[in-house]
């Protein structure tokens, strides 16, 4: 086994006592009444755990709520369109997570039976589930003894093991997963016990060994941790390498006919793959021509620019409103599947990246 460095071997729990006091404090303290727990339903638990990545339980909830009461099951997901999926996705977030949503859900049904496989390897060859998320579903779903390593289960390692290094890197990566595989409770072990590990060290990392400032106090490895006992919890895990975070500009045109906005589908791949959003350009005199294309002839006014925030870069976006003299100049034409023209009451109904639907909010509120 690769072993993680850490800063002292004698504050560091063993495995065995790891495992039984984390299944422990589960029991008594763990959360135990969220939307997708008390049950064993591997498509529940598939979706909760994709919507979980990346993205705090208390913004998935009322999507997940939403999903399952638009799409009860991995059928009805697997026939529904795309679009209709990418609309209850929009605000959530990391959309290429909606699109392989939507495959897997179809993948299941063409190529499983509508069932889901219960093995970690089947279920890791599915579209958008990962090795983690695989092991977190098989362990949920079906009581298969199997390691997850997401973001809360890395901080919550670096601390208690003391093992440096930023968890991103490939090598720190590796060390982390031999020792998570080590923690896992032993074939002696009830599936009970394996999903209440599994499910503490979600909650552990969730609720009481965050990122800030973590209430070490109440933790049930506060004697023995190496971060707690050394006073390094803001220094583990390492922080990722600072990088300078490029920004880029971009213009999007507003055409408003009355009540509607023209929409235009972005490109499967990309940021905001598969959404509606506005017609985009790299610059003012792009966009003018643009605009010309669509049958505008007015001139453009400014509003005010916004800027969203990615993981790796910022975008400063110059919104530019022209409203259209006549709709039958401006209409696509008939069959285009690529640009809408949607009234702002109904912007609901397709899926909208959270800036600009932002910017149309407003719009809306001062034109209706």
């Amino acid at each position: 086994m690769l072993a993680p460095t850490v800063l002292s071997s004698s504050a560091q729990p063993t495995y065995d006592a790891f495992s039984a006091r984390l299944i422990a404090w589960q029991r008594q303290h763990g959360r135990h009444d969220l939307p997708w727990q008390n049950t064993r339903d591997p498509y529940r638990i598939w979706l909760s755990e994709i919507m979980l990545q990346q993205t705090q339980v208390s913004t998935v909830i009322p999507y997940y709520a939403r999903f399952l009461d638009r799409f009860p099951d991995v059928a009805a997901l697997a026939a529904a369109p795309l679009d209709d999926v990418m609309a209850l996705w929009a605000g959530l977030g990391y959309y290429s997570r909606a699109r392989n949503l939507h495959r897997c859900a179809q993948v299941v049904v063409d190529e499983h039976g509508g069932v889901f496989p219960d093995s970690v390897d089947a279920l890791a060859e599915l579209p958008g589930i990962g090795r983690s998320t695989a092991a977190a579903i098989a362990s949920f779903a079906f009581g298969v003894r199997a390691t997850i390593l997401d973001g809360n289960v890395k901080r919550v390692l670096a601390r208690v093991f003391g093992v440096e290094g930023f968890p991103g890197d490939k090598r720190v990566e590796t060390a982390m997963w031999s020792l998570a595989e080590s923690l896992v409770p032993g074939a002696e072990a009830s599936d009970a016990d394996v999903t209440a590990y599994t499910q503490g060290l979600m909650d552990l990392g969730a609720t009481l060994c965050v990122r800030g400032k973590p209430e070490c106090a109440r933790c049930p490895f506060a004697d023995d941790c190496v971060a707690n006992t050394t006073g390094r919890q803001r220094e583990l895990p390492a922080a990722r390498p600072k990088k300078t975070v490029p920004t880029r500009r971009t213009w999007m045109l507003v055409l408003i006919d009355g009540d509607a906005v023209m929409l235009e589908r972005r490109p499967p791949a990309g940021i905001w793959g598969g959404l509606w959003s506005l017609p985009e350009a790299v610059n003012e005199a792009a966009l003018a021509e643009r605009a010309r294309a669509f049958g505008a002839r007015g001139a453009a006014s400014a509003l005010a620019s916004l800027t969203h925030t990615f993981t790796h870069f910022r975008l400063d976006i110059e919104p530019r409103v022209i409203e259209m003299d006549r709709v039958a100049s401006a209409q696509p034409a008939a069959g285009d599947a690529e640009t809408a023209w949607v009234s702002l009451s109904d912007i609901d109904s397709y899926g909208v990246p959270a800036p600009v639907r932002k910017l149309l909010d407003g719009l809306r509120g001062s034109l209706l």
